[in-house]
């Protein structure tokens, strides 16, 4: 079959107007692309037009190649003109569909309000970090040797009677106080120390409004050279008066901690009624011995409370158990 060079010149000359008709037509960035391979893939229409000129005379080729290129390059600017557009256009409406109206009222969130147990903790925290000490942890799951024995309570002791606790199988338990803290600390780090230790405690307590058997203590050590009994006395008159927020008549009445010696319990005024609010002492020249650190040398002293006490005072609280009832109507109040 002959075919002639006008036929040529006239089919690009129709792809060229069909094409632009089309590309300013099409709606998406999808139908742009089977645009392109429709008229400039390897078997579009223009490759498609291009395979006749081997039958055109070689004079005749050249003048078809610079038609075919012009259109070409005519149909490659329209297909990125409309690319682009339809791409900023893809943006706008994006952003239009996730502009946030900030005079709409927003969604009312209740805030959360912090437990009085853990006011407390907190308080407690800082004044004491206040005072130059470090906040250490320990595990609630302990040895019999760091809650009792190395604490200066054998297995014969009579104090263990008043700390009976939890037994897991395999020896160990759930500890009665946070001064197994301490003993792990010790091992650990050379004077000065003088750390504080939160945390969670259990005893086989019978429950009521003033016991728990799982409950909280905050602990206070200072080990270093010199310390006495007086150094003891200014931090706790100062730990209270900040507590408190005023200064309170207090008064240290003599007691017994074996693990400490002197010893004794602090009680504070309040209300016009003395409180036992906290324990102390020295810490015992066997617990050093015990850790390594010569008490010839070494002096320190040692205190404790019951969070749940603090708060049933600070927050007039009649009964402990309400602290762990999760009841909205109590809570609320603070």
């Amino acid at each position: 079959m002959t075919v002639q060079l006008s036929d040529i010149e006239t089919q690009l000359e129709t792809l060229g107007q069909e094409s632009k008709s089309a590309i300013a037509t099409a709606n998406t960035l999808e139908q742009l692309e089977q645009l392109r391979v429709g008229y400039l893939g390897k078997k579009g229409q223009l490759s498609q037009i291009l395979g006749m000129m081997g039958k055109l005379s070689p004079d005749q080729r050249p003048k078809v190649g610079a038609i075919a290129n012009t259109v070409k390059e005519a149909l490659q600017a329209d297909l990125e003109d409309k690319r682009a557009a339809l791409q900023t256009a893809q943006i706008q409406a994006k952003l239009a569909s996730e502009t946030i109206d900030v005079t709409m009222p927003g969604i009312f969130r209740p805030q959360g309000r912090v437990h009085p147990l853990n006011a407390v903790i907190d308080r407690a925290l800082d004044i004491f970090v206040g005072l130059g000490y470090t906040v250490a942890n320990g595990p609630e799951m302990e040895t019999d040797y760091y809650n009792f024995e190395a604490l200066n309570t054998p297995p014969d002791h009579p104090a263990r009677d008043m700390q009976d606790t939890f037994y897991l199988p395999g020896g160990d338990l759930l500890r009665t106080q946070t001064s197994s803290v301490q003993i792990r600390y010790m091992e650990q780090h050379k004077p000065p120390i003088r750390i504080v230790s939160p945390g969670r405690v259990y005893r086989r307590d019978t429950v009521d409004a003033t016991h728990a058997a799982v409950f909280h203590q905050i602990e206070l050590l200072a080990i270093d050279e010199g310390l006495t009994f007086t150094d003891l006395k200014g931090t706790i008159k100062e730990f209270l008066r900040q507590m408190f927020g005023q200064d309170l008549p207090i008064r240290f009445r003599t007691s017994y901690f074996p693990f400490t010696e002197p010893s004794a319990e602090v009680d504070l005024q309040w209300n016009g009624k003395w409180l036992e609010v906290l324990g102390c002492g020295t810490v015992d020249p066997n617990v050093l011995k015990g850790v390594g650190l010569d008490p010839e040398k070494y002096t320190g002293f040692a205190a404790g409370f019951g969070v749940e006490r603090f708060a049933m005072v600070l927050y007039e609280i009649d009964d402990i158990r309400r602290v762990y009832a999760s009841d909205l109507r109590f809570l609320r109040q603070f």
